[in-house]
């Protein structure tokens, strides 16, 4: 089998109704997090109350660890540790990443949000969404490669005035675990992906100031 059935193979669970219901579910409870996130707030407050939230809607066990980041904690690397004690000012930014399991499938959500008046983190955090939509356009008219899709990704972001995070690369998603069938990221898929089971994952950071935007969500052909 050549590299694309590899690792586009998915597992004896799979059902894509169910992985949509999936997604709808995750960006549900992320929008529900974020609403309950204000200035004055610690970061680990608010790790907690996304703990409680996603418990209560039965998708507290997840393929990844739950991320809330304020301010200079957006430009942590995934999976590494925020400095403690952050408190959302009011004028800051923050983003969501949650990787929840419902029920047997895999659910992926990513998003930057604003609190206060400041300009430029307005603008990144729009742009974050923009960017995404302009690459998840190209890849549906072009047929991109995930390669050539943050290669674009990349171009775009820095036309815009930002500087594109690669470390975030996007990777498949599945009936839980994905992990037992492909590991590589979609920035590294030599071929065109197709709909439904890979995450775009789309970074920016402000070029002088310490802060970044994120956005992500299963990369799909027509929603």
């Amino acid at each position: 089998m050549n590299e694309q059935g590899h690792a586009e193979d998915v597992g004896q669970h799979y059902d894509r109704a169910m992985m949509l219901e999936t997604r709808l579910r995750t960006r549900r409870a992320m929008t529900s997090i974020a609403a309950g996130i204000k200035p004055g707030m610690l970061e680990e407050e608010a790790m907690e109350a996304a703990r409680r939230l996603l418990k209560a809607r039965d998708m507290l066990r997840g393929w990844h660890a739950i991320h809330v980041r304020f301010g200079e904690n957006t430009l942590k690397q995934f999976g590494k540790p925020s400095e403690p004690g952050v408190k959302l000012r009011d004028d800051d930014i923050f983003f969501i990443d949650i990787g929840p399991v419902w029920q047997q499938w895999e659910g992926d959500a990513g998003e930057t949000y604003v609190v206060g008046n400041d300009v430029e983190m307005h603008r990144i955090a729009c742009d974050v969404q923009k960017l995404f939509q302009e690459v998840r356009t190209e890849w549906k008219e072009r047929h991109l490669t995930g390669v050539a899709l943050y290669d674009e990704a990349s171009r775009r972001a820095a036309a815009m005035g930002w500087q594109l995070n690669l470390d975030m690369n996007g990777h498949r998603l599945a009936d839980f675990p994905h992990a037992a069938i492909h590991k590589g990221p979609l920035a590294a898929a030599a071929f065109t992906p197709v709909t439904e089971l890979w995450v775009l994952e789309i970074q920016i950071r402000h070029p002088t100031r310490p802060f970044s935007a994120f956005y992500e969500d299963l990369l799909l052909d027509g929603r």
